[in-house]
C-alpha cells in the first residue's frame, strides 16, 4: 500500500461528528454560553485585537455554529476543518503546556472551583464538614492531570493508548483489519489519566461514533452496548497496518472527547483525545507472524510509555522502498 493508496482511503467525517465531544454535555453548553458572552464583548470594547486575530486568522470557511474570533472559538469544533491560526500566532497555546488535559479545563474550573468554594463555606461552618468537598475536589484535579510521558522509539512497537489495567486479551475477526487481529482491553478507574494517545505512527482514515448506555466500563457487554468513539486508522510507512482504537463511555464517564479528523497524521504516543472520568479503551492490531503481547491481564500500563505488543522487524521491506532507501 503507498501512501497515495492511503490517502484514496480516507474517509469523510461523519455528519453526527459534529464537534470533538459529540455526546454533548452541561459544562460543554455552559462553556459554549460563555463564548456568546466573551464575543459580545471582545467586539465591543477590543475591537483592535479582534481586528488582529482576524489578520491573522487562517482558513476560508467557518464549520463552526458561531463566530470565530479568537482560537478559543475552535476549542470544540477544531476536527471539523476551515478557519485556524497557526502555532505563533495562537496567543492561548500555552494553555497546552500545563500539567493538566486542556480539554478538561472547563470541568476542572467549574466543578474543582465549585468543591473549593463548598470546601471554604464548610471550614466556616463546622471544619470536619470540609474534609469530604476537600477531597472530593482534590480528586478532580488529580483526574485532569496530563503527566509528560517519554515515547519508546523501538521498531515496531505498539504502545497502549490508555492508561489503566488491562481487562482481556483476546483473538478476534475484525472487518476494518480484514482479518484474524488481538483485541486488547483497558480499563480505566477515576484515578487513571484519562488522555488517550496513539499506538503507532499512522494516518487517521475515518471515525465512527454511536451513542448508547453507560453501563460499568468493566462488563464485556460495555464495549458492545456503550457510546463509543472508533478511531481507524493505518501505519504511515511499511507494512501500512490497519488497527482500531475504541473510546467506551463509563458509568461515571460520559463524555467523549476524539479531536482527530479523518486524514490527520499522528505520532506514535501523541495525543488525540480524552474520556472524562472512568471508562474503556481497546485496541485492536493485526494478528501476524512475528506479533508478540507483552501484556497480561491485570497489568497495570501507561499511554504511550507501556509498550502493549510488538511486531518483529524481520519482515522484508517491499523492493520500491528498498530503493528508496538506496537513493536517499
Amino acid at each position: 500500500m503507498a501512501i497515495e493508496e492511503i490517502s484514496a482511503r480516507i474517509e469523510s467525517l461523519p455528519p453526527e461528528i459534529k464537534s470533538i465531544q459529540p455526546g454533548g454535555g452541561a459544562c460543554m453548553r455552559i462553556e459554549l454560553g460563555w463564548g456568546c458572552w466573551r464575543r459580545w464583548y471582545l467586539k465591543t470594547f477590543r475591537r483592535g485585537y479582534v481586528a488582529e486575530m482576524l489578520a491573522k486568522r487562517e482558513g476560508s470557511t467557518n464549520p463552526c455554529p458561531h463566530e470565530v474570533l479568537d482560537p478559543r472559538d475552535l476549542k470544540f469544533y477544531r476536527n471539523q476543518g476551515g478557519y485556524y491560526w497557526s502555532a505563533e500566532n495562537d496567543p492561548f497555546g500555552w494553555r497546552d503546556r500545563l500539567p493538566f488535559a486542556r480539554a478538561g479545563l472547563a470541568e476542572l474550573i467549574m466543578l474543582g472551583g465549585s468543591m473549593f468554594v463548598l470546601t471554604v463555606t464548610l471550614a466556616l461552618v463546622f471544619r470536619p464538614l470540609a474534609i469530604g468537598s476537600a477531597l472530593i475536589g482534590m480528586s478532580i484535579v488529580w483526574f485532569f492531570r496530563d503527566p509528560k510521558r517519554i515515547i519508546p522509539g523501538e521498531p515496531g512497537a505498539v504502545v497502549s493508548p490508555a492508561d489503566g489495567h488491562i481487562s482481556c486479551v483476546e483473538e478476534v475477526t475484525d472487518e476494518y483489519i480484514g482479518g484474524p487481529a488481538v483485541l486488547i482491553g483497558i480499563f480505566l478507574s477515576v484515578f487513571d489519566v484519562h488522555i488517550n494517545r496513539t499506538s503507532m505512527d499512522a494516518t487517521v482514515v475515518g471515525l465512527q461514533y454511536r451513542r448508547g448506555k453507560f453501563l460499568n466500563a468493566l462488563r464485556p457487554e460495555s464495549a458492545r452496548e456503550n457510546e463509543r468513539m472508533e478511531v481507524r486508522l493505518v501505519q504511515n510507512s511499511f507494512p501500512y497496518r490497519r488497527f482500531v482504537i475504541r473510546q467506551i463511555a463509563g458509568a461515571i464517564a460520559r463524555r467523549i472527547v476524539c479531536w482527530v479528523k479523518p486524514g490527520d497524521s499522528v505520532e506514535r504516543g501523541e495525543q488525540f483525545g480524552m474520556i472524562k472520568l472512568g471508562s474503556r479503551t481497546e485496541l485492536i492490531i493485526p494478528k501476524e507472524a512475528g506479533l508478540e503481547i507483552l501484556v497480561s491481564i491485570g497489568q497495570k500500563v501507561k499511554a504511550g510509555t507501556t509498550v502493549l505488543a510488538e511486531y518483529s522487524s524481520t519482515r522484508e521491506t517491499p523492493l520500491s522502498e528498498t530503493a528508496a532507501l538506496e537513493e536517499s
